[in-house]
């Protein structure tokens, strides 16, 4: 006898609620990982994410053979290889953690049922979130949509359980199942374009903790005052970990907790719960991800549907590029290129850009996003671009548009952040450097900038853009 432990986006031997219960019950345990992105539908994993995911496997891999076990790796349909694999084992367990999108949710409850016809013992449980989505209600019995009330409910139920220790040691079985090389999930494209990420990110579950431990011992303290200045590391950077599974919220949250108690100083306290509240935006996401699965790809606010969007492949393209003339935009869409990732300051710039500068539809950004970003996340992906819409959850108002060089101008004022991604106009002054058209012509000349030719001009005039966009949003009202 055997218990198949079927891992997902939970890549990580430390508080794996699913693992932890495999070794409890005393039987050999055969960790599996199956490479099905069709069971996933239209969000399965972007190029990005394949990139992390190659990288997380293997370290998933040394780790389970550093405690006496191996990671089996199947590709094909989840049902048809975890049938293969209990035959194949005799196995009369399997447990995984769960996850929340939409069309997994229905793959998952189908495979469950199926194992427990079939008188297998199928499990699973929570191991990606503090709260589980349907824990959290209102007074009234229903989904909350507004974060400021579910963050309270969420603090008035008190601590999330302690995390669970990395196991030392995995009973194996006498045999090992085949397992497939990683090389044939074809995950990493044969352009690499993903050089930079191997610079700027170190996956896996040691690269988590480094992370949070940067995090906690430097770079918490100026959490508040610095987390809206994309030239400064002033987040954790530990999105890509979470959405993995490198690292669990659990984990994050006693972490701090434990820090605090530690460091006993009242800035860093403050700091320190700001940074937890957004541990909790989070669980918010998955909260409405859970109950409104349709916001995928609908707005929450059902008025949207009928909203104008423009159909513009040039400026969409332009924005994708990092070739609007906007340099806080281009240098945000530069820097998710390159390293697939972007600080979330700029993340609501370049999305009101998209949105109410050019009129474009959320979902083409969504879309953007999910195939660039080392930390695409379904339920985060959807919640800010709806919030940014203002068709979603407590969403911003549908006024409220950034103007892309006074943003620029507020959170990188010295230019720092736009000179890095955008070398062209490094040597613009600092007066200029986020309005490089309003620039006399001699110093554009010394600068060596000709817009149009090394950097192009405003692809749209913003201040008319706002007033179209107030326009085509007031007609909602009508």
């Amino acid at each position: 006898m055997s218990c198949l432990v079927w891992l997902r986006l939970d890549l990580r031997l430390g508080d794996n609620p699913a693992l932890f219960e495999a070794i409890k019950a005393g039987d050999p345990v055969i960790p599996v990982y199956i490479h099905d992105p069709e069971s996933e539908g239209k969000w399965r994993h972007g190029s990005a994410s394949h990139w992390w995911l190659q990288q997380s496997l293997e370290k998933l891999s040394k780790s389970l053979e550093s405690v006496g076990s191996k990671l089996i790796l199947r590709r094909g349909d989840s049902q048809r290889e975890l049938n293969k694999l209990i035959q194949e084992t005799r196995a009369e367990k399997v447990f995984w953690n769960r996850r929340y999108e939409p069309e997994v949710v229905a793959r998952d409850k189908k495979i469950k049922d199926a194992l427990k016809v079939a008188g297998i013992d199928a499990q699973s449980f929570n191991g990606s979130l503090l709260t589980e989505p349907w824990t959290i209600q209102t007074g009234g019995k229903t989904p909350f949509k507004v974060f400021t009330p579910y963050w309270n409910k969420c603090v008035a139920t008190g601590d999330p359980d302690a995390p669970i220790s990395a196991p030392k040691k995995i009973l194996a079985p006498s045999a090992w199942p085949k397992s497939c090389a990683l090389k044939e999930f074809a995950l990493i494209p044969s352009i690499k374009w993903y050089d930079g990420f191997t610079r700027e990110w170190r996956p896996g579950e040691s690269g988590a903790q480094e992370e949070l431990d940067l995090f906690l011992n430097k770079n918490v303290i100026q959490y508040l005052s610095g987390r809206d200045i994309p030239s400064i590391r002033a987040t954790s950077r530990l999105s890509p970990h979470l959405h993995f599974g490198e690292i669990s919220p659990r984990q994050i949250w006693h972490a701090v907790q434990k820090k605090s108690a530690k460091t006993k100083t009242v800035g860093w306290i403050k700091q320190s719960e700001g940074f937890v509240r957004q541990l909790y935006w989070r669980e918010f996401a998955y909260h409405l991800l859970y109950h409104f699965p349709q916001t995928t790809d609908h707005p929450l606010r059902k008025e949207f549907e009928k909203f104008e969007w423009k159909k513009d492949i040039k400026s969409l393209k332009a924005w994708q590029q990092g070739k609007t003339g906007y340099p806080i935009v281009d240098a945000g869409m530069r820097e998710l290129w390159h390293t697939g990732w972007m600080h979330n300051r700029v993340r609501m710039i370049v999305a009101s850009f998209l949105i109410k500068d050019l009129v474009i539809d959320w979902k083409e950004g969504a879309r953007w996003f999910w195939d660039t970003l080392v930390d695409a996340d379904l339920a985060n992906n959807t919640l800010g671009w709806q919030w940014v819409a203002g068709c979603g959850a407590d969403a911003a108002p549908y006024f409220r548009i950034f103007n892309p060089f006074t943003q620029g101008e507020k959170f990188d004022g010295e230019g720092a952040y736009v000179r890095r991604w955008i070398p062209e106009i490094a040597n613009v002054p600092n007066k200029w450097i986020h309005r490089p058209w309003e620039a006399p012509a001699e110093v554009l000349k010394t600068a060596g900038i000709e817009l149009g030719k090394n950097y192009p001009r405003p692809l749209v005039d913003h201040a008319h853009a706002r007033k179209l966009a107030l326009v085509l949003y007031a007609r909602l009202k009508a």
